[in-house]
């Protein structure tokens, strides 16, 4: 069990480590990463068990691309004078 706590911690500081990006898939995927190892390592100490990690992990792996993907910052475009297009993220 101590193995997998410290394996949880280690993928999670790593996780939150790396750039979340700007667009909403680079966003879910980390959100999803960081979730499912929150959830991973809640669930494990809750339940002592390796089932309950892996349902935790599950679940929070969910929630956290759900929340990443909404929290993506919009795309900000505007028109010139000749009518194009210009965005930036």
């Amino acid at each position: 069990m101590k193995k997998i706590v410290a394996v949880c911690a280690v993928a999670l500081s790593l996780a939150a480590c790396s750039g979340t990006g700007s667009t909403q898939g680079d966003r879910a995927l980390t959100g999803a990463a960081l979730g499912g190892a929150g959830g991973a390592l809640i669930g494990g100490l809750a339940s002592n068990s390796v089932g309950g990690a892996l349902a935790g992990g599950a679940i929070g792996a969910a929630g956290g691309a759900i929340i990443g993907a909404a929290t993506a910052p919009p795309e900000r475009c505007y028109y010139d004078n000749r009518g194009r297009r210009y965005c930036r993220r």
